[in-house]
């Protein structure tokens, strides 16, 4: 029997950085989309990451793959981790409050978890593991709300597309254990982040226009933040917990994410969520804690 991932207490520090850092973005993220378009939002994401890592790899003088396969991979990962759920979650953030973005993103642990136990043997889908993913589903729903999954909107709709881009994150993880896991961290996030630019360039040319450089200091600072620190500082650390903990705990990170988008989303733009979203995001809680053993884990 395969032993199974387990998350050190050098993981779970690295995890709750993680999940600070990540929180920030996402209202980085809004405040960006106050001026640029949601392509162009991603693009820039994508760009200047992409140029601080491989600024960081050549530093370091780490190897840079020759292997067209391993191209092919980073081009896949870029899709999967990048332009789908960064696409996606820009545009529900139009009309859903970031706060609530967070706590849907969330959903990526559980997605996370069926999609390892589907393809990993060292991370097979346990009964309690299947409780905890039954919990979450719950809080899921309950954070929507059941008439915004009947009476559809714009908001109703932006729910849903912030959900199947943490589906696209699932699928993301499980795909950077098996294809890119032998690869140090700054040159797996870099070639993740070049294929998720060479298809964002022509993508944001087409949909948006030539690139406007002239935006007011806010929007550079939030640029500047979620491209830089959020993206190229997180994606190091992501990939350094997806081989110390697998792909299934990694997305555990997404249960620290939603109280710091929450307090910042109220503090800077006065956002107010409907309490049934923090009665989703304590629902979802539960499930995470039972998924990572934290709760109902038989002891010795």
């Amino acid at each position: 029997m395969s032993e199974q991932k387990t998350i050190s207490p050098r993981a779970w520090g690295e995890l709750l950085l993680l999940g600070l850092v990540w929180g920030g973005s996402f209202l980085s993220i809004r405040v960006a989309l106050d001026e640029v378009p949601v392509t162009t939002t991603v693009l820039h994401r994508t760009g200047w990451a992409m140029l601080a890592l491989w600024i960081v790899v050549v530093a370091t003088r780490l190897p840079i793959p020759r292997d067209p396969r391993v191209w092919g991979a980073f081009l896949v990962m870029g899709l999967l981790n990048n332009v789908i759920p960064f696409g996606l979650m820009s545009w529900g953030q139009l009309h859903i409050e970031s706060g609530l973005t967070s706590i849907l993103n969330a959903a990526t642990a559980i997605f996370g978890v069926l999609v390892a136990a589907i393809v990993f043997a060292d991370e097979r889908l346990t009964l309690r593991k299947a409780a905890g993913v039954g919990i979450g589903f719950a809080g899921v729903a309950t954070a929507i709300g059941i008439s915004n999954l009947t009476e559809f909107d714009l908001r109703s709709t932006a729910q849903l597309a912030v959900l199947a881009g943490t589906v696209s994150y699932a699928l993301a993880s499980a795909w950077a254990r098996a294809r890119l896991g032998h690869l140090p961290p700054q040159v797996a996030a870099a070639g993740m982040l070049t294929g998720s630019t060479v298809i964002m360039l022509p993508a944001a040319l087409v949909m948006d226009g030539p690139v406007v450089f002239d935006l007011q200091p806010v929007t550079w600072a939030a640029i500047g933040y979620f491209a830089l620190i959020a993206t190229a500082g997180a994606y190091l650390l992501y990939y350094r917990v997806l081989g110390m903990a697998g792909s299934g705990n990694l997305m555990l990170v997404t249960l620290l994410i939603p109280p710091v988008a929450i307090v910042l989303g109220a503090w800077l733009r006065g956002e107010e969520l409907h309490p049934r979203a923090f009665a989703g995001f304590a629902l979802l809680a539960l499930g995470l804690l039972i998924l990572n053993g934290k709760i109902g884990k038989r002891r010795n």
